[in-house]
């Protein structure tokens, strides 16, 4: 949409054929909120259907660690957003295919990258007769975490083990609550917070790599071990979830790709740079990619540069960022997710001593809003004489 909004033609190639399907990050920042405002269509996304959330606590047996109030932040966007990712993607795309440069490809795969003389013209979808190529100045690679695109371009990818945990994520229809909590009351930590229109997002940490050796126990033998860990919800567990295909498995990891760029070719979001689901960080990031990528793009495809050494300058900005978003995320994890008796020893005290200082302040700030000084560059959305993304 802001390539759209500056006069470029733009293809977009979906795998999905429908935005209907299951999705876990939704959690919007205020940095990441403020930005869609200014493109336009966070109050539409918002009439979809949304929770707004005061803030997020660290609970231990009842106990509450660490309140992170987010309404003593500077408002309008002083709050944790829960706002389901069809809500959010199905306004941005009405909003897109209300400008006659956008073509939107969907249940098309991509499948191969056009290159000429090692410069990336395009991609190819589909393939035997019906395949489909798709010519482009720019591609841009924003298909997550084990992106297609990255690896069709020969981009090496280091993944690095930092977290102790994985997630097994399951909703269930319960009453809303206002805060996004993580809490101990039982066995292992839970996130924990309400989804529009009326459930509760559960994820229950685990060992990393521990599920696999649970499960073959059975699914009442996991069904159980997710009923201790949130006895203020066993209940609803016991009547909603039934069989595996009522929970799915996040392998938690970070991770980054080597290069965002090559000659033609440049990555954001989860494709470039992975991150844990604690700290709501994902999302958000991805949206300060695409608002720090759309002058790059603008002034490349004035200049008709699009090399990998022009637009290693969204790298160059956003790379230190998403960096000390995963630092961030391993301390986190370290206070919050840790088990031991050592850590249930240290952790109520190192909370609430933390909780108090000037740095908790500052980094509650720096999770909340990220790089402040992007701004959606509005000054260039102009029409002229169509590119191609």
């Amino acid at each position: 949409l802001l390539m759209l909004r500056s006069g470029a033609r733009v293809t977009l190639v979906e795998r999905s054929r429908s935005l209907d399907r299951a999705y876990r990050g939704e959690i919007l920042q205020p940095g990441g909120q403020a930005l869609l405002d200014a493109l336009g269509v966070l109050e539409g996304a918002r009439r979809r259907g949304c929770h707004e959330h005061d803030g997020f606590r660290l609970e231990e047996r009842g106990r509450t660690l660490i309140n992170g109030d987010y309404r003593r932040l500077p408002g309008p966007y002083n709050c944790l957003l829960s706002l389901p990712q069809q809500h959010l993607l199905t306004d941005l795309l009405e909003r897109c295919r209300a400008h006659p440069r956008f073509t939107c490809l969907t249940g098309t795969k991509v499948n191969g990258l056009v290159e000429e003389g090692g410069v990336v013209r395009g991609v190819v979808c589909g393939g035997g007769a019906d395949g489909l190529v798709v010519r482009a100045d720019c591609v841009v690679g924003a298909d997550g975490r084990y992106s297609t695109v990255r690896k069709l371009a020969g981009i090496p990818y280091d993944r690095i083990e930092l977290f102790d945990q994985d997630v097994l994520w399951c909703k269930l229809t319960a009453p809303a609550t206002r805060t996004v909590r993580i809490f101990r009351a039982g066995g292992n930590p839970v996130l924990a917070y309400t989804s529009f229109p009326d459930c509760v997002q559960l994820g229950w940490t685990l060992p990393h790599k521990g599920y696999q050796a649970l499960a073959e126990r059975g699914f009442a033998h996991v069904k159980e071990r997710i009923r201790a860990a949130v006895p203020e919800y066993a209940d609803t567990v016991d009547q909603q979830l039934n069989s595996f295909k009522d929970v799915s498995l996040l392998d938690v990891f970070a991770g980054s790709a080597r290069r965002w760029a090559r000659d033609g070719l440049l990555l954001i979001g989860d494709s470039a740079h992975t991150h844990s689901p604690i700290g709501a960080q994902g999302i958000n990031l991805a949206i300060q990619d695409a608002v720090a990528a759309h002058p790059v793009l603008c002034e490349g495809l004035r200049r008709r540069d699009l090399s990998e050494r022009f637009l290693d300058a969204v790298a160059a900005r956003r790379r230190p960022e998403t960096e000390r978003a995963t630092r961030v995320q391993v301390m986190q994890s370290r206070m919050m997710l840790s088990t031991g008796r050592v850590s249930a020893a240290v952790r109520p005290k190192a909370a609430m001593l933390v909780s108090r200082t000037p740095a908790y302040r500052s980094v509650l700030r720096r999770i909340a809003y990220g790089d402040q000084t992007l701004r959606v560059r509005s000054d260039l959305f102009e029409e002229g004489e169509p590119a191609t993304v």
